[in-house]
């Protein structure tokens, strides 16, 4: 087997890949992504438009809208969370989305080889295959709780309702069945069946445990469906999403309904965007971290998928009409899903007396504390829990199909040759090895590692690598030349429609990224878990985990430098400017801008000292 050293994965990387792939046109391997209509015949693209705004929607619209941003506001002061979510989403969240999108369907390339544009931000792309790929690890996982609730729910009564807490769907020891059936030192029975049922938490991270088989099924379930969507790429998976990201708001709609007819729903929902809410959390820089943070995460900003997905358009799509869709869509679910989670928790501070925001710890376990608690107390609970689970695994399938994709895009796109015809292969693969790295999450400690992932994976480095991304295009690559390539795809548009555009990647989302990962920085703590503190091998495990993907930011980067040919001075700008072969990908949409492979506007340097890699 072949060897590849640092210079061999680099020279794959930024080849000369359209050439390359084309030279397999003679192939008589057939490629199941590839379909008959197909403008890009080599990559292949969306059957439908349909199909590539569902795989948007449901990518952008997933656990987090209900696990995670109802989480975030009842941690930040209810209601007062949704003035810096407003103002990310505005000066952030979506003119990056619209900016990725543009960039991955200029170029029809994944996130790596999309940095043609600017190969000294090599190492960007790698970090967001990276942080795709760990969050992938425990996306699933999350995914397999939702499995295991699916089957517990298929008994009545339900087994964390207060009636009867002692019989799971699943046999297991009557000692972790233990689960009291009235509410003690503060916990209901939701919370303990959670803790001592499902998970079967170990007291602290450095107590292991063993691996908790009925998850480690699960798990291995949520992986299976996940393979058997992708098997075939986005020609699979873009039939799977016409359930699945439209399911979510039947459910999502059923739901609310019935949450707000509760006894003490209107209590949660004042605690929520009411009078109850607490804006003094604002001065609290956590929550504007947390805010950008919620943004990336839930537009699915500088993970690598929006770039991924959009590579599959046509090449005259029109981004900017599809960017304001998905993201008034999935901001608009995450402020819905909101009332149907806080009707719900107020209805659960009714029933025990308490205020609000002392009805349930923050964390994880809201979805899988509070709902399943609410949903117990209604008739024909079973159905509704069913239907509530099912409906979590739904969202969650969505985005993960969309993070798996970008594994195995950036693999096809470095090695062309090799793995144009194998999609099946590497999608199998991938599923296993991330399979088995997900084992220590589903043990008794699991919940730790899923929390450390987290917080290590999924929050500071979608900082740093978005903060470089808009950099990179609006500096370094040039936003005036990144607009006229838009152009290309969706027409003329006037200076004034540009103006709000240039003026956020040019200046106020860099700045506000800037200030809100350093001020998140300069007041960081340590995470714990509930009351549960990280020992110190923990944390630096953590922080091994953010090191490791953005290491290769500076290492791709001096690499490039050191490839590239001249002064020290020419070889930076060699870095820094468009290989010869950036542009559209396809050779009918280069125009006279790109004919040449470099950019003709007159005030734009021609890369002279780029090495054919």
């Amino acid at each position: 087997m072949r060897k590849y050293n640092l210079s061999n994965i680099s020279g794959v990387l930024f080849r000369k890949s359209v050439a390359a792939e084309q030279d397999n046109n003679g192939s008589n391997e057939k490629d199941s992504h590839v379909g008959k209509a197909d403008e890009n015949t080599e990559r292949g693209n969306w059957s439908s438009k349909r199909e590539y705004m569902l795989s948007m929607i449901g990518y952008a619209v997933g656990l987090g809208n209900v696990w995670r941003f109802p989480y975030l506001a009842y941690k930040h002061g209810g209601g007062a969370f949704l003035i810096p979510y407003t103002i990310m989403l505005a000066v952030a969240g979506l003119p990056m989305f619209f900016m990725e999108s543009s960039f991955g369907q200029f170029c029809s390339q994944g996130p790596i080889n999309v940095w043609k544009a600017v190969p000294i931000l090599q190492g960007v792309g790698i970090t967001m295959m990276l942080v795709s790929t760990f969050v992938a690890i425990y996306y699933n996982v999350i995914i397999a709780y939702s499995i295991y609730y699916l089957f517990a729910s298929f008994q009545y009564p339900l087994p964390w309702s207060a009636t009867d807490c002692n019989s799971t769907a699943l046999n297991v020891t009557s000692e972790t069945q233990t689960c009291q059936n009235a509410s003690t030192a503060g916990q209901s029975p939701s919370e303990k069946y959670w803790d001592e049922v499902a998970l079967q938490r170990t007291s602290s991270m450095n107590e292991t445990g063993p691996v908790v088989w009925h998850l480690a099924l699960c798990l291995l379930l949520a992986w299976i469906l996940v393979g058997a969507a992708l098997f075939k790429g986005i020609k699979s998976s873009g039939k799977v999403v016409y359930f699945t990201a439209t399911f979510p708001y039947v459910v999502l709609f059923i739901l609310l309904i019935r949450g707000v007819t509760l006894e003490g729903a209107k209590d949660g929902i004042e605690f929520y965007i009411g009078s109850k809410s607490n804006l003094t959390k604002l001065a609290d820089s956590e929550v504007w971290k947390d805010a950008a943070t919620q943004i990336f995460f839930s537009l699915s900003v500088a993970w690598g998928g929006l770039m991924t997905l959009s590579s599959y358009n046509k090449f005259y799509n029109n981004s900017y009409q599809d960017s304001i869709i998905v993201c008034i869509t999935n901001c608009g679910t995450s402020v819905f899903a909101g009332f149907a989670i806080f009707s719900i928790l107020g209805h659960m501070a009714h029933v025990y007396q308490k205020p609000v925001s002392e009805v349930a710890d923050a964390g994880f376990g809201l979805a899988f504390i509070a709902y399943p608690d609410a949903l117990s107390k209604l008739p024909i609970s079973p159905l509704w829990s069913i239907l509530f689970f099912f409906m979590l695994i739904t969202l969650g399938l969505d985005s993960q199909f969309a993070g798996i994709e970008v594994i195995t895009t950036c693999l096809q796109d470095a090695y062309p040759k090799l793995l144009k015809s194998k999609r099946g292969i590497i999608t199998t693969t991938v599923c296993i090895l991330l399979f088995l790295l997900g084992l220590p999450c589903v043990t008794g400690a699991g919940i730790y590692w899923v929390n450390l992932i987290d917080t290590f994976c999924a929050g500071w480095i979608l900082l740093v690598a978005g903060l470089l991304e808009v950099l990179g295009l609006s500096i370094l690559y040039g936003g005036n030349r990144f607009i006229k390539d838009i152009e290309m795809m969706i027409g003329s548009k006037s200076a004034l429609f540009w103006l709000w555009w240039r003026a956020c990647w040019f200046f106020i989302t860099p700045v506000v990224l800037s200030i809100v990962l350093v001020w998140s920085l300069y007041t960081f703590t340590s995470p714990t878990y509930g009351s549960v503190a990280y020992p110190d091998w923990g944390l630096a495990l953590g922080w091994c985990m953010t090191a490791f993907c953005l290491i290769w930011i500076p290492i791709l980067a001096v690499w490039n430098v050191y490839k590239a040919s001249g002064s020290p001075w020419q070889r930076i700008k060699a870095a820094c400017s468009p290989t010869e072969d950036w542009g559209p990908y396809l050779e009918c949409h280069r125009g006279e801008r790109y004919s040449t492979g470099e950019a003709a506007d007159p005030n734009v340097i021609p890369n002279k000292f780029t090495t054919r890699l």
